[in-house]
């Protein structure tokens, strides 16, 4: 890599600061982050990743044209977006990150351009027929626990998926 390119690199977004300052700004009082007692559960898979039906679930606020954006007041709310969709036709919004890069690649928040390829490889079995996407920093850990988890796992097991590859933003 040049030095160039080094030196024309962004700097890193200081996330924590911007939330906190975001969370402020709408009214909040400052943002607790999650933070449990217990691992997540798991489950290892019972077949190689290659026979696997995987699934995608991203926090970048990804939608498709036609659908109606996030807003940012605790949107705890998914978009069902078809693994076939023209990329082209893909919209991202968000209130915590810089949304430059997302909008030149939406790849970078939403690989489904990247996971085609491993399906076409063979890498990966087949993609299920939705991706799911929400806004991250959702402020409500309890309503994201009681109605969008819920949610998404039902869609998850209505399409047959073995793993759910997550792309926090």
């Amino acid at each position: 890599m040049s030095a160039q390119t080094v030196a024309a690199r962004k700097p890193p977004v200081e996330y924590i600061p911007r939330i906190t300052a975001q969370y402020i700004g709408l009214g909040y009082g400052e943002y607790r982050w999650l933070h449990s007692e217990t691992p997540p559960p798991w489950t290892p898979l019972t077949k190689p990743i290659s026979e696997c039906r995987l699934g995608l679930i991203a926090t970048g606020g990804v939608y498709a044209v036609g659908q109606t954006a996030f807003h940012f007041r605790d949107d705890t709310t998914y978009r069902a977006i078809p693994t076939d969709i023209d990329p082209a036709q893909l919209r991202a919004t968000h209130f915590a990150y810089d949304l430059t890069d997302a909008r030149s690649d939406i790849n970078c928040v939403f690989p489904i351009e990247g996971l085609r390829a491993l399906r076409d490889s063979g890498e990966i079995g087949e993609l299920g027929p939705n991706a799911y996407t929400l806004m991250g920093g959702i402020y409500s850990t309890r309503r994201v626990r009681t109605e969008l988890i819920p949610e998404l796992a039902k869609r998850c097991v209505a399409d047959e998926l073995d793993a759910v590859l997550l792309v926090p933003v």
